[in-house]
């Protein structure tokens, strides 16, 4: 429980929002009986075990074992620290929070809360030279480019001044520390002390994430003898690649026309999008990573991929193919001529000429077919065996089969080789079988080593509050022999002490560990039991918890008489004696 916000506005914040509106925002949830269903947004499957339900305002995840209320699912969702999902949520609930005293960035703010308060400073501070008298030049050379003066306004392009300090400056005047700037990646330490300006003498580009709050930056220099482009440093509020550029304004957009246009860098979003391509956003790189694929798949399942026409760009599209596949999306490609890229394509030749190339589109295997048959001789055998092998990867990520076989005959038909051995090389390679997570491999997770009658008899407490009294005259917290029931049962009978709410979701908001929040869930969506069946499983629980309390303690004293027979500790080993002789007679 978070100590800065009381517990009935946390209560509060709960009883008026509904966690299946919440969690329908981010991924489509289906009918199942009195739940909702969907694929689990937190780690890969083909099935639905993603479970929400509304009577209990919870969820969890029979795969991966991901379990929580609406805040927690925020928090994973959008990597949230708690009190900025609980004003997310209060926001949206019409619930006022505690007013508190603060200065500008307070130190009670968590550090990503300071992060991106600096960042929204530092954005505010580049715009504001951009539009300076001084500025005329940068201002011109971004008309040159195309960027209209409200495309500049709308995207809170910046300049980075070339003094050392200036941005330095400007964040101490509003109390920022210099250790927070550059946590913030906003500065550089001088070898021999000090620091300075990590942007200088640059076009800014912030960069926002889909709740428009300032992430990171981009910078473009004019001086062709420096690097085009520097980036922020990876922060606790920005990693590269869990983001898009633009993503906050064309979300809706991509939504309503259910697919998004992929493109590489910050201008090939830009130019597109002010002509009217709105359905676009860019990856900021040349290599597409799964979480932001995943990040994707919550506004659509299509895609068109516009990377350079370059070598880099069409390593990048053939890498994330698979990747795009694998995740269940349908993909695109659209081809540029070499050397040129979204914004210069639309620059010289006008944005329905992007947009007839969108409407014939490439699909994944003629576009990855062409691209082999440049790279190897399609006459030569071992130049077809190549191509073979390297479709043949991809192929194998289909989960249909009728697509598999399709793909199969154009391959054969492509290279002109007899289907039976596309499909005998086929038959070698391991089916595609792996389930991944956002880190690796996704293990199944649940909470194990648990009676199953300490789970089932919390679920009776959390449906019959009237139970709760009669266990604790039966049972206390001690008799139960996992830690993690334990404590569930602990808070769940201080709370009916004090006359309080025990709600499953309101129940969770007590725990900061992960495992005794899943018990919970886990123990709400064990299948129900009615009438006398019920009465007589709350019984059979009661009783072996109870044996199961006694045969621990026996274990524990037999180990100890050992011990003490070991050591000749006579006075300790009869008490022990006595002690055990107890037990058996309170077992019988």
């Amino acid at each position: 429980m978070s100590a800065r916000i009381p517990e009935n506005i946390l209560e509060d914040v709960l009883s008026r929002v509904d966690i299946v509106e919440i969690i329908s925002g981010y991924i489509p949830l289906k009918k199942a009986g009195r739940n909702f269903k969907a694929n689990c947004p937190f780690h890969h499957e083909k099935t639905p075990s993603f479970t929400v339900s509304p009577d209990r305002q919870i969820y969890h995840c029979f795969g991966c074992g991901e379990s929580g209320n609406a805040f927690k699912f925020l928090m994973r969702h959008e990597r949230m620290e708690f009190p900025e999902a609980v004003e997310v949520l209060a926001k949206k609930a019409g619930v006022i929070l505690p007013e508190q005293d603060k200065p500008e960035i307070s130190r009670q703010l968590s550090l990503t809360s300071q992060l991106y308060k600096i960042n929204e400073l530092a954005a505010k501070f580049y715009e504001s030279m951009l539009h300076g008298a001084a500025a005329s030049a940068w201002r011109d050379y971004l008309l040159s480019r195309g960027i209209k003066l409200r495309t500049i306004k709308e995207f809170h392009l910046g300049l980075a001044p070339s003094a050392w300090d200036s941005l330095i400056n400007y964040l101490r005047s509003k109390g920022i520390s210099l250790s927070l700037m550059e946590k913030a990646g906003l500065v550089l330490p001088k070898e021999a002390g000090g620091y300075y300006d990590r942007f200088r003498n640059r076009i800014i580009f912030p960069i926002f994430d889909i709740r428009s709050r300032v992430i990171g930056f981009g910078a473009r220099v004019m001086d062709k003898t420096l690097p085009k482009y520097i980036n922020s440093p990876e922060t606790p509020v920005y990693i590269k690649g869990k983001n898009f550029f633009g993503l906050n304004l064309s979300k809706d957009y991509i939504r309503e026309n259910d697919f998004a246009v992929i493109v590489e860098g910050y201008l090939d979003f830009m130019i597109p999008y002010q002509e009217g391509l709105n359905n676009v956003v860019a990856s900021q790189g040349t290599a597409l990573t799964l979480e932001q694929i995943r990040l994707l798949k919550r506004y659509t399942h299509n895609v068109v991929m516009i990377y350079d026409g370059d070598a880099a760009g069409e390593i990048a599209t053939l890498r994330s193919l698979d990747m795009l596949i694998e995740e269940g999306l349908n993909v695109k490609v659209v081809p540029l001529p070499k050397g040129m890229d979204p914004d210069a394509l639309v620059r010289r030749e006008g944005i329905n000429i992007l947009k007839s190339k969108l409407q014939d589109a490439k699909s994944l295997f003629d576009y990855k077919l062409e691209v082999l048959k440049c790279r190897h001789d399609i006459k030569d055998a071992h130049g077809k065996s190549k191509i073979a092998t390297e479709m043949l990867s991809t192929i194998n990520k289909f989960d249909n089969a009728i697509l598999r076989g399709e793909y199969v005959k154009r391959l054969s038909e492509g290279i002109k080789i007899p289907e039976h051995y596309i499909l005998e090389e086929m038959n070698k390679l391991k089916p595609n079988v792996t389930e991944r997570s956002g880190e690796g491999l996704c293990v199944k997770k649940s909470v194990s080593g648990i009676n199953p009658a300490e789970k089932l008899l919390i679920k009776f407490m959390l449906e019959e509050k009237e139970l709760i009294e009669r266990i604790m005259q039966e049972l206390s917290p001690a008799d139960f022999a996992d830690t993690r029931t334990a404590k569930v049962v602990s808070v769940m009978q201080d709370l009916f002490t004090q006359g309080k709410n025990i709600e499953p979701s309101i129940l969770m908001n007590y725990f900061s560990e992960d495992d005794a929040s899943q018990l919970v869930c886990e123990s709400m969506f064990m299948p129900e039991l009615l009438g006398q069946d019920r009465e007589k499983a709350v019984n059979d629980c009661i009783a072996r918890i109870k044996v199961q309390r006694l045969k621990s303690q026996r274990e524990r004293l037999h180990i100890q008489i050992k011990s003490a027979q070991s050591s000749g500790d006579e006075q300790k080993l009869n008490s022990l004696i006595k002690e055990f002789h107890n037990l058996i007679k309170k077992g019988e």
